[in-house]
């Protein structure tokens, strides 16, 4: 049985790298497909005949090369590695949005923005059915001004 996984060890390598690329989809870090990318080499070693230890060698090596050298980069261009994210209700600052309940000055109303409601205050009356950007955020309530 042993001899059988010896000999077939691209099979293995393979269903490594592809165990590793689910993986990395529920994460999505880059961190996993590095050891995908050391599989694959593993796979190419294993298929030019090398023995288990230097597939493990090989496989070892790629990934902490990935782990170094891909990863900084998937990162700085897929996830766009801004120190700080703005996330939630931060990431409503310069939005846009359609007045749902009149605004008064001094007062609140309401405001949709992408399908949400939002409590939004004003330093003038807005009409229901204008178009607001959205200039602050205090807790849940943001500040509007017509654009």
């Amino acid at each position: 049985m042993i001899e059988y996984f010896l000999a077939n060890m691209w099979q293995i390598w393979a269903i490594v790298a592809i165990v590793c690329l689910i993986l990395e989809l529920s994460s999505g870090d880059f961190f996993i497909i590095c050891f995908s990318i050391g599989s694959v080499f593993a796979v190419i070693g294993a298929a030019l005949g090398l023995n288990v230890y230097w597939q493990l060698f090989i496989f070892s090596l790629f990934s902490v090369l990935s782990i170094f050298f891909v990863r900084p980069v998937a990162l700085r261009w897929l996830h766009k590695n801004e120190p700080n994210k703005v996330s939630n209700a931060d990431a409503l600052l310069g939005r846009t949005g359609r007045v749902a309940e009149a605004i008064k000055a001094g007062g609140s109303g309401y405001v949709q923005i992408d399908g949400d409601m939002w409590r939004a205050v004003s330093q003038k009356d807005i009409a229901v059915g204008e178009t607001v950007r959205v200039v602050g955020r205090e807790s849940t309530i943001i500040t509007v001004e017509t654009l």
